[in-house]
């Protein structure tokens, strides 16, 4: 069996609330599979975006990240930027906080993982189109192997999270539910 991690992605309270229709049907579906990570011994990661205070990694020209520049909502300290209460973190497992929307992307994800030897992701977190999709690209072209948990990703939309589980991930990563996950771990 590989090395794996279970990576925790955005699950963070001011991400978690934008979402909030559904929200408690996937913090219930991710803490059943951080429960199953924690009863296999994996290692679990905590991926949270957040920036310095002023933000000085928000740089103008990013459309995505420029209008939280002079914010102190996505602050590293802000109850925005931490992770789920429902989700928290036990003493041993890893937050890694990151600046942009890969969870390698300004954060020592990649340290991390080669010190614990992990060669295969778990990923599961919001958004599907965003560091989901994100992350999975930038594994896949740093030679680990992926699972996606498909019910264990939620997407503003339905469609865009439908398309990628069902035709973009699986060139690179296999989808599964948790239900089938879990199964795999017994």
């Amino acid at each position: 069996m590989p090395n794996q991690a279970l990576l925790i992605m955005d699950m963070q309270n001011g991400i978690v609330a934008r979402f909030a229709e559904g929200s408690e049907e996937l913090l219930s579906v991710i803490a059943s599979v951080q429960g199953a990570a924690r009863a296999a011994k994996m290692p679990i990661i905590y991926v949270r975006v957040a920036f310095r205070d002023g933000a000085p990694e928000a740089n103008p020209k990013n459309q995505s990240f420029s209008v939280l520049a002079g914010s102190s909502t996505m602050s590293e300290s802000a109850d925005s930027t931490q992770v789920h209460a429902r989700l928290a973190p036990i003493e041993g497992e890893v937050t890694v906080t990151k600046r942009r929307v890969s969870a390698f992307a300004g954060s020592d994800l990649d340290v991390v993982l080669r010190s614990l030897n992990v060669d295969s992701l778990v990923l599961c977190g919001i958004a599907t189109s965003g560091v989901v999709l994100s992350t999975t690209r930038q594994a896949a072209d740093l030679d680990f192997k992926i699972t996606i948990l498909s019910d264990a990703c939620a997407d503003a939309d339905p469609e865009v999270h439908r398309v990628l589980m069902e035709k973009v991930f699986p060139r690179q990563a296999s989808v599964v539910t948790t239900a089938q996950w879990i199964e795999q771990l017994d």
